[in-house]
């Protein structure tokens, strides 16, 4: 699961550098400078919107904070400079490579708005949940001002990685962090965030009472785990989920506090008393605890159970009607898993490898699959692969989107559904002779132009279209883009908006990723 919640991007763009914690400057533009209620802040006005970076929205949480939910940042004196980002959360490089951080001191966010010719009233707001298998990336590296010049205020936000957003451990419930269940560092920076926008919203021109929060792969992990969280409620009004189901598991208690033990152990923290064992796990250095974290493959994501964050399961939790109840919209792309079989196979493989894999991954029912998933069918044995792959997986896949799709409508909330179909996206990693198809991750440049590679006139018009669903959905709840056609609710499956910059029309991803065949198996 870990592996396939990483949108390796983010660490492979990611931008290092740490701004001046506040500075006095010569006479700033006006229309630059923002008072938040801990001080005033000066952007920059770009061509069409303003942008602010490196606010902070709590306090660092090293030394003492390690392992505790987030604290409130303290106020400062003067204009803090907001023109450059901070750095990005503790994390060791991607296979896409990236770079490597030991910055515990992270938890900042950025703010784009349309410039203040634009401006007439409160404007809905965006945060953004950035992905990385919640291991990796960095909210600095996605440029929203595509998305701000559509008429909305959009906040990315930085939230703890690995083993420092997510190491759950029984150690660290005692004293007076006992009401919280550990392994939710992560979840909890991203509600101070949006606790953050209730608090600064309409300083910039946003409406605190319309709030989307949006994410990707481990983002809209994050962002299904806040839908199901009860200390979220209220912080957002609506919920958009890219490629992560809704409907997929959370870690339990359990299984990862088991995890935190062995990684306790590895450190040298296992120190046979609670608040001796905290304290070590407090003070591991940061290298070391990365390497270990990564070492022993642990997976890093929220933790259902334990306390009021998480009680629940998401899918538990939407089917109890257990849930924060606001319109979603959700969807995948088409060809989801091409990038980890691109990471997984470089180089060209044999039909006879591929049948070779899917036995040993499918056992007694591999003959079943390989009759519906035929090496011959493909132009390579590893889009074969890819596919099966794509429509089997237990949280990418369409089938399981689908399911969300249909638990989330049997609650009540209005679901909009999409699937994102562009085979000639711009890839994340250009294998030779691979054709990467809409893989996962590659709707982002769509929505953040320049993020990865540059877009064809062709698909710059599904970027204005895709845009302008969005941020329409953030407006009113319902996805509207002009000379588009009409985004249906979701009510069948049939009820899902394919993307693509030939075609923008219904389809039933239930039928394209052979839904009725993984079930029966």
């Amino acid at each position: 699961m870990r592996l396939i919640a990483i949108s390796l991007l983010a660490s492979a763009l990611a931008l290092g550098g740490a701004a001046p914690a506040a500075a006095q400057h010569r006479a700033p533009d006006s229309s630059a400078v923002v008072r938040t209620d801990l001080g005033v802040v000066r952007g920059q006005v770009r061509e069409g919107h303003r942008l602010f970076q490196g606010i902070p929205f709590a306090a660092p949480p090293t030394g003492d904070l390690r392992f505790r939910p987030p604290q409130p940042a303290r106020p400062w004196q003067g204009v803090r400079d907001a023109t450059v980002p901070r750095g990005q959360c503790a994390q060791l490089p991607a296979p896409y490579g990236g770079e490597t951080s030991y910055e515990e001191d992270c938890l900042y966010l950025n703010v784009t708005t349309p410039d203040r010719a634009q401006r007439r009233q409160r404007l809905p707001v965006m945060v953004w949940v950035h992905g990385g298998g919640n291991t990796t990336g960095t909210a600095s590296i996605y440029n929203a001002a595509k998305l701000a010049k559509d008429g909305v205020v959009v906040v990315t936000i930085n939230y703890r990685l690995g083993a420092f957003g997510w190491l759950a451990h029984p150690a660290l419930e005692s004293g007076a962090d006992r009401r919280y269940q550990t392994g939710n560092y992560g979840l909890l920076d991203q509600q101070a965030a949006l606790r953050w926008v209730q608090r600064n919203a309409g300083a910039f021109g946003g409406d605190p009472g319309n709030v989307t929060l949006f994410g990707e792969s481990a983002g809209s992990w994050n962002s299904c785990a806040n839908l199901a969280s009860p200390t979220a409620a209220g912080l957002f009004h609506k919920v958009i989920a890219q490629s992560y189901s809704c409907t997929a598991p959370a870690r339990t208690e359990a299984s990862a506090e088991a995890e935190g033990v062995t990684i306790a152990q590895a450190a040298g923290c296992d120190k046979g008393s609670a608040p001796a064992s905290a304290a070590c796990l407090r003070a591991v250095p940061v290298k070391t605890l990365l390497e270990t974290f990564e070492a022993k493959a642990t997976d890093a994501g929220p933790v259902a159970g334990g306390d009021r964050v998480l009680p629940l399961q998401p899918e538990q939790a939407i089917e109890r009607g257990r849930f924060n109840r606001v319109p979603v919209m959700h969807g995948n792309t088409l060809d989801e898993m091409r990038l980890f079989v691109s990471l997984s196979y470089p180089n060209p493989i044999t039909a006879a490898e591929y049948e070779d894999i899917v036995r040993s991954a499918y056992g007694a029912d591999a003959g079943k699959v390989l009759a519906q998933y035929p090496a011959a069918d493909y132009p390579d044995p590893r889009i074969a692969l890819a596919t099966l792959q794509t429509d089997s997986n237990e949280v990418l896949s369409a089938c399981v989107h689908q399911d969300a799709f249909r638990r989330l409508t049997r609650a009540g909330v209005p679901v909009y559904a999409y699937q994102f179909a562009d085979r000639a996206a711009p890839p994340l990693l250009d294998v030779p002779g691979f054709e990467e198809g809409a893989e996962h991750a590659s709707e982002l440049t769509f929505l953040f132009p320049g993020l990865i590679g540059t877009l064809t006139p062709a698909q710059q018009r599904l970027s204005d279209t895709m845009a302008g669903y969005w941020t329409s959905f953030a407006r009113s709840g319902r996805p509207e883009a002009r000379q588009a056609p009409h985004w249906p609710r979701f009510r069948s499956s049939d009820d899902v908006l394919s993307l693509a910059p030939d075609s923008v029309h219904r389809t039933d991803t239930t039928t394209t990723a052979k839904c009725s065949f993984w079930k029966s198996l």
